[in-house]
C-alpha cells in the first residue's frame, strides 16, 4: 500500500509516511511506547483512549493479533503510528494481520515514519496534540485542525470508557481455577482484562461498578476489599470518582493502579501534574522504598501524584484527614512518585502496572498485598 500520509503535530512539524489500516483522519494526544511487544495489549488498552501512540520499535506486527491478547472490548487508541508496519506475520496464535485489524476497528495508522525522530521530538518538546491524515495533505490545514482538537489536561474521559452496567468478572475471564476467598468491587475508571484475571488468581471474586457508583452503594455490597483500576486523561477531572473514594477511605481497604493511584492521591489531598512526555513502556525502573529492591515494570500515564503537596506532621511525613502517606515507590528516572500508603486508611496504590499485559512480573507480587490487606488489615 503506497498511499501517502501525514502525521502533523500541534506546533507544526510534520512527518509524511503511508496509511495503514482504516483510511480516514484522527486527532489525539501523540505520545510513544517503549515496548519491543505488546502491541495489541497497547491497541486495546482504555488508558490509550484519546491518544496517537507511536512505537519506538522499527517492526510492529510481526506476530500478528489474536482474540486472547486484548485488553478490552475494541481498539482504544485514536491512531497508530510505526515505523514499519509487517503484514506477513509469523504466529500460530496470530489470525489476523495488524494492517486489517487496524482496518476492521476504524482506526487509521500511519507507517514509514521516523519513528526515532519523532521520539526524539516528543522527548524535547513534550506531548502534545496531533492529527493523522490520509485525505488531506496539507500541513497547515492539518496543524490548525490538530490545535483545534481536545487537550489532555482538564479531559474526563473515564466517563467515555467505563462500564454502563456493573457485572461479575467471571463473566468476562471465566470460573476460577480456586474457590475466591474475598469479595471485591472494582471500579471501571477503565479497567484492563488481566487485572481481572490477576485478582481472581489472587483469590478474589470481582464485581465490576461503573466509574460513577456512589461510594455507599460500594459499602451496601459488603466487600473485603475495593479496586481502583487505571484509566485514561486527567484525574484532576474525575471528580465524581474522587469523590467516592473519600467516601471509602477508612472504611473498606483499597487498592489502586494507575490511574487508581492518582484518583486515591487526590482524594487524600494532594495535587497531581502532567508529566512531560509520560511512562509508556515495558521496561520503567522502579524503586521499592522499604528495601531498596529495583523492579522493572510497565507503564502507561502521562500524570503523576505530588505528595510534596500535602501538609507535613511534625516528623516530616506527609499527612491526610486519614493519616500518615508514604510513598512507597519512586521511579528511578525521574523520581516521580510511583506508589503510595495510607495504613491507617488501609489503602494503597501503585502508578504502573502489575499486572503488566505487556511487560514484566515483578509486581506481580502486589495482588497478594492486596489479599494481606484483606486478611489482616496491615498495609505491607
Amino acid at each position: 500500500m503506497n498511499e501517502v500520509a501525514l502525521l502533523v503535530l500541534e506546533d507544526g512539524t510534520s512527518f509524511a509516511g503511508r496509511r495503514f489500516g482504516a483510511a480516514g483522519e484522527t486527532t489525539g494526544e501523540a505520545v510513544f511506547n517503549t515496548g519491543l511487544s505488546g502491541y495489541q495489549e497497547v491497541l486495546t488498552d482504555p488508558s490509550y483512549y484519546a491518544q496517537l501512540v507511536a512505537m519506538t520499535y522499527p517492526h510492529v506486527g510481526n506476530y500478528g493479533v489474536n482474540v486472547d491478547d486484548v485488553e478490552s472490548s475494541c481498539v482504544r487508541v485514536a491512531g497508530f503510528i510505526v515505523r514499519e508496519a509487517v503484514r506477513t506475520y509469523s504466529n500460530q496464535r496470530g489470525t489476523q494481520d495488524l494492517d486489517a485489524y487496524l482496518a476492521d476497528a476504524g482506526i487509521v495508522g500511519i507507517e514509514g515514519v521516523d519513528t526515532r525522530r519523532l521520539t526524539r521530538h516528543l522527548r524535547t518538546r513534550g506531548a502534545m496534540r496531533g492529527i493523522i491524515s490520509s485525505i488531506d495533505l496539507d500541513v497547515e490545514r492539518l496543524r490548525a485542525k490538530a490545535l483545534a482538537s481536545p487537550s489532555m489536561q482538564g479531559a474526563n474521559l473515564v466517563d467515555v470508557v467505563t462500564t454502563v452496567h456493573a457485572y461479575e468478572a467471571k463473566d468476562v475471564i471465566g470460573e476460577p481455577e480456586t474457590a475466591p476467598r474475598f469479595r471485591v468491587v472494582a471500579y471501571d475508571f477503565g479497567i484492563k482484562t488481566n487485572i481481572l484475571r490477576m485478582l481472581a488468581a489472587a483469590g478474589c471474586d470481582v464485581r465490576v461498578v461503573p466509574a460513577s457508583t456512589q461510594a455507599a452503594e460500594v459499602l451496601a455490597l459488603q466487600p473485603d476489599g475495593v479496586f481502583l483500576s487505571n484509566g485514561p486523561g486527567d484525574p484532576a477531572a474525575a471528580t465524581v470518582a474522587i469523590e467516592q473514594i473519600r467516601g471509602l477511605l477508612g472504611q473498606v481497604p483499597l487498592f489502586g493502579i494507575c490511574l487508581g493511584h492518582q484518583l486515591l492521591g487526590l482524594a487524600l489531598g494532594a495535587s497531581s501534574y502532567k508529566l512531560p512526555f509520560g511512562h509508556r513502556g515495558i521496561n520503567q525502573p522502579v524503586r521499592r522504598e522499604r528495601d531498596d529492591r529495583i523492579e522493572i515494570t510497565s507503564h502507561n500515564h502521562g500524570f503523576a501524584v505530588d505528595l510534596d503537596s500535602l501538609p507535613r506532621g511534625t516528623d516530616g511525613a506527609a499527612t491526610s484527614t486519614w493519616g500518615r502517606v508514604i510513598q512507597t515507590h519512586t521511579n528511578t528516572n525521574d523520581g516521580c512518585c510511583e506508589g503510595l500508603a495510607v495504613p491507617e486508611a488501609k489503602a494503597f496504590s501503585v502508578q504502573y502496572h502489575p499486572e503488566a499485559a505487556p511487560g514484566p512480573h515483578d509486581a506481580s507480587y502486589l495482588f497478594d498485598d492486596f489479599t494481606h490487606l484483606m486478611a489482616t488489615g496491615e498495609v505491607r
